[in-house]
């Protein structure tokens, strides 16, 4: 199928019938497929809410700041991570408000009360960052967020249907089947949009199937004749394939658990951030990673880590309404080994002063735990760095996203933080990927024997698993036809829910 010259880019919207359907999977293994064909593809989600970030160069070689979820895409499409792969990132700072970052800069913040007439400005910086995005690649392979049929939020939409029809994009709705009632979902997110949007609703993806696929069949073959639209495939449901999370904190899947296990706890803070940060544990064979709100769990840990968050010092209340914050010094007094990640870090200081509100109320300042000499000044700038170095004999790297100004008292660096005895603070994210740091870090405070374990490789292992997926259970040569030559012309348009009976 040839390119519609009408069209501006060549690309599609892989969206979904509800949040975790299994978009980012699907978008991510159709990345790494096209890319395998040599195709130029790169990334997309127009608006992401993720606590979950990295640091990549913007176009002034300058970091800036996406979603941890379209860095990984990059790097399954073969292309190198950048701003316009997702140019509007919400991060959320409480139910009703969210920090802005577009294209990787902050951008202030974003309300629910204006939610529509706020985002305007979005749209436009979203829309633009696609265009150059398609102008540069072959093709374009986009994710949406939650789903397309948000008829509540469409007339400010620019990350579905609003995309979409700026671009000429097809539209994949993928549908969990795992979940129940996916016909229904699928059937209904079409029936539920305007005719204009139907028309761009281009075809299927059944994700997450277990069973005789036999069984399936029927529905398939009644889906597609009652709306007109093909299914491309069945993916079937994978134990094994977890991708970099953006915040989901179910790791069961990638827990490692042995007879003599070393149990690792991570507190799991209402806003965590940056749950990534621990993924590379979850691959040691003599680690068992669990995450857990109890004190009691504490007791017996080998390791506490304490993991970064968007609210330090709501989630410092927390913890302490908890009990987790006896749990954690007693831990610590105990001369057992504790991490605490960015946010985690600075809880473990004397104080952290809020002056300007970063987080909340102007002039807050609270006591931390008083485990490590340091004390935290939020301040308006937030740093974005790639720092690299050395610590506990090995080479480390990482990245740096924070608010925070650190003033050291007293203990010994440790990578732009501090330890003193057994107790480890950091501003760096993403340290533990790096394989001789981990060791070393294991080595030192469990007594571990090195691995032979490689993050990096165990990383391209899932991303050429998602490429497995969808190369064998996709029709991956007709979308790609579809990407290239746009939304078929004959797709019929059901009567949609929103248009009164008898109207035109």
């Amino acid at each position: 199928m040839s390119a519609d010259p009408s069209r501006g880019a060549e690309g599609l919207l892989v969206a979904g019938t509800t949040s975790d359907a299994g978009k980012s999977v699907i978008t991510t293994g159709l990345c790494r497929a096209l890319a395998r064909r040599g195709i130029d593809v790169a990334p997309y989600k127009a608006q992401n809410m993720s606590n979950n970030s990295m640091v990549c160069l913007g176009p002034d070689g300058q970091p800036a700041e996406i979603g941890r979820a379209q860095w990984v895409q990059a790097l399954a499409a073969g292309v190198e991570p950048e701003p316009a792969m997702n140019p509007v990132l919400l991060k959320p700072g409480s139910d009703r408000t969210s920090h802005v970052v577009v294209m990787g800069r902050p951008a202030g913040s974003v309300s629910s009360a204006d939610w529509t007439s706020g985002r305007a400005h979005l749209a436009r910086a979203a829309h633009a960052a696609f265009d150059d995005l398609a102008s540069r690649h072959d093709v374009v392979v986009a994710e949406g967020a939650g789903s397309p049929t948000e008829i509540n939020l469409r007339d400010g939409d620019y990350v579905n249907l609003g995309l979409a029809q700026h671009a000429g994009l097809p539209v994949v709705v993928v549908g969990d089947i795992d979940r129940g009632g996916v016909f229904a979902a699928m059937h209904g997110t079409l029936a539920l949009l305007d005719p204009e949007d139907q028309r761009l609703v281009s075809g299927y993806v059944v994700n997450k199937f277990r069973g005789d696929p036999g069984l399936l069949a029927p529905g398939l073959r009644t889906l597609e004749r009652v709306t007109g639209r093909p299914v491309y495939g069945v993916v079937p449901h994978d134990e094994s394939l977890w991708l970099d999370s953006e915040d989901a904190l179910d790791i069961a899947a990638r827990r490692v658990e042995g007879v003599d296990a070393r149990r690792v706890v991570v507190i799991r803070l209402p806003r965590i951030s940056n749950v990534t940060d621990v993924d590379a544990l979850g691959l040691e064979p003599d680690l068992d990673v669990t995450f857990t709100g109890d004190p009691r769990d504490i007791d017996d840990a080998d390791l506490v880590v304490l993991p970064g968050t968007r609210a330090t010092i709501a989630d410092l209340a927390w913890l302490r309404r908890r009990g987790l914050d006896t749990a954690i010094v007693a831990h610590a007094r105990r001369g057992r080994p504790l991490l605490g990640i960015c946010g985690g870090f600075q809880m473990l200081g004397r104080e952290i002063a809020d002056p300007d509100g970063v987080e909340g109320r102007p002039g807050a300042a609270v006591t931390g735990l008083g485990l490590l000499d340091v004390r935290t000044d939020f301040v308006a700038e937030k740093t974005l760095r790639l720092p690299a170095g050395e610590a506990l004999g090995a080479p480390a790297s990482g990245y740096e996203i924070h608010h925070g100004r650190i003033t050291l008292g007293g203990g010994e660096d440790f990578l732009g933080g501090a330890r003193q005895g057994a107790v480890y603070g950091t501003m760096w994210h993403g340290s533990l990927e790096g394989d001789a740091f981990r060791r070393a870090f294991l080595a030192t405070t469990l007594d571990l024997p090195p691995s032979a374990v490689s993050f990096t490789a165990a990383r391209d292992a899932r991303l050429d698993r998602a490429g497995d997926l969808v190369e064998t259970h996709l029709d991956v040569d007709a979308l790609l036809d579809l990407a290239r030559g746009g939304p078929p012309r004959d797709l019929p348009t059901l009567r949609s829910c929103l248009v009164p009976a008898g109207a035109s």
